[in-house]
């Protein structure tokens, strides 16, 4: 008999096996080991999700006065500027309403102007009247001292005495005029008495009212939601467009429970959008948390209190403040979805941090400057009908000297 080496085909498939078997260990070992130092490495400090959409401001235009619309200035997807005219309402009513206020306070100025003049007037009447008492004072005391020589009547010296009363009632009610009159005009000058003041008050309210028929837009963006149309009577309040600043949108990142433990604001935020893919990364940071979750807001709150109540993992908003640099190099639209990675490394601070902000978060000036033409126009009013005024008191008096 001859005895071979060879080994049998059993033996090498399960050594074979064995290979393979040790190899897909070795495999899923370092599959493990790499999973688990990414996860103490990177994973551990990184909260991710893709419940997240783009949000923002949106400023409704709202009338403050009712009228006819009689123009629009811009329509829907069109990008405006702020101060620009988008709705004009007829104005003739309160052109009528601004011209009579003008012409109320041109009278005030002038009668007011008329009140200091008759101070002076008063100031010189009385002045007559003591003279008119010192003389008839005078008289009397020297036909007193000729009454006992018997050179006068005793009817000559009674008229005496009762010019000198009459002289003394005189004096006494010019006084009171006097005195009544300057209740009236002491401590102001012409543009800052009461009655002018009052009617000032009625320009800068009409000119306001008169202003008002022009909407101007209140920020820069694009218009969103027309619904007024040319010849619609509108009252005040009604919505009539509504204007997106797209450089002041934000992200609202919808995260788990279980995900909030260690965020803090102020973290840094990783996000793309759908619309833009991968290729494209913001950057942003946590600016706060709300103060509720999803469904504490919601318009039919969950009821837990019931006996078939499940336990669902709730969500909490998180919002994200974006890179305007990143912003203004690819814009985002309100409601695009996105997702959010936020890294937790630095966990310092309070989790929900009690800071007020001190100043306005969103403001506009492009409804203070019709403040300082009504300013102007209630100054030129006063100074035009003060200088008529004090000229034509200047020709009387010129007139009454000749």
């Amino acid at each position: 008999m001859t005895r071979t080496n060879e080994t049998p085909p059993t033996s090498l498939w399960q050594t074979a096996r064995w290979r393979w078997l040790a190899i897909a260990v070795a495999a899923f070992a370092l599959i493990g080991l790499s999973c688990g130092a990414y996860w103490i490495g990177i994973a551990r400090y990184h909260e991710s999700t893709d419940d997240a959409y783009v949000n923002g401001n949106v400023v409704e235009v709202t009338p403050q006065i009712s009228g006819t619309v009689v123009a629009i200035g811009a329509d829907d997807t069109q990008f405006i500027k702020a101060g620009q005219p988008l709705v004009r309402l007829d104005a003739a009513d309160e052109q009528i309403a601004l011209d009579q206020a003008e012409a109320a306070l041109a009278r005030t100025v002038r009668e007011v102007r008329n009140l200091f003049a008759t101070s002076a007037q008063l100031q010189a009447a009385l002045s007559v009247r003591q003279t008119d008492l010192a003389t008839d004072q005078e008289d009397l005391r020297r036909r007193e001292r000729l009454s006992s020589s018997g050179a006068i009547s005793g009817e000559e010296l009674q008229h005496a005495r009762e010019r000198v009363r009459g002289a003394e009632a005189a004096l006494a009610s010019a006084r009171q005029q006097l005195a009544a009159n300057r209740a009236r005009v002491d401590g102001t000058t012409v543009e800052d008495h009461p009655d002018v003041r009052s009617a000032a008050a009625s320009v800068r309210s009409a000119y306001l009212a008169y202003s008002r028929t022009v909407l101007p837009a209140p920020v820069s963006g694009f218009v969103a939601h027309r619904n007024v149309q040319l010849g619609q009577r509108v009252a005040p309040g009604t919505a009539l467009m509504a204007i997106v600043p797209l450089d002041q949108v934000w992200v609202d990142a919808n995260f788990k429970e279980p995900q909030l433990a260690n965020m803090r604001v102020g973290q840094p935020v990783r996000l793309t959008s759908d619309l833009y893919g991968r290729g494209v990364t913001y950057h942003g940071r946590v600016i706060g948390f709300g103060a509720g979750t999803g469904s504490a807001f919601a318009l039919l709150p969950a009821q837990n209190a019931t006996g078939n109540w499940i336990k669902i993992v709730q969500r909490v908003p998180v919002r994200i403040a974006l890179d305007a640099n990143e912003l203004a190099a690819h814009p985002l639209q309100i409601g695009l979805s996105m997702k959010a990675d936020v890294a937790i490394q630095d966990r310092t601070g309070a989790r929900l941090p009690h800071v007020a902000q001190a100043t306005p978060a969103y403001s506009t000036d492009v409804f203070h400057s019709v403040d300082a033409l009504a300013d102007a126009r209630v100054h030129e009013i006063i100074e035009a009908n003060a200088a008529a005024s004090e000229h034509a008191s200047r020709r009387m008096l010129a007139r009454a000297g000749s």
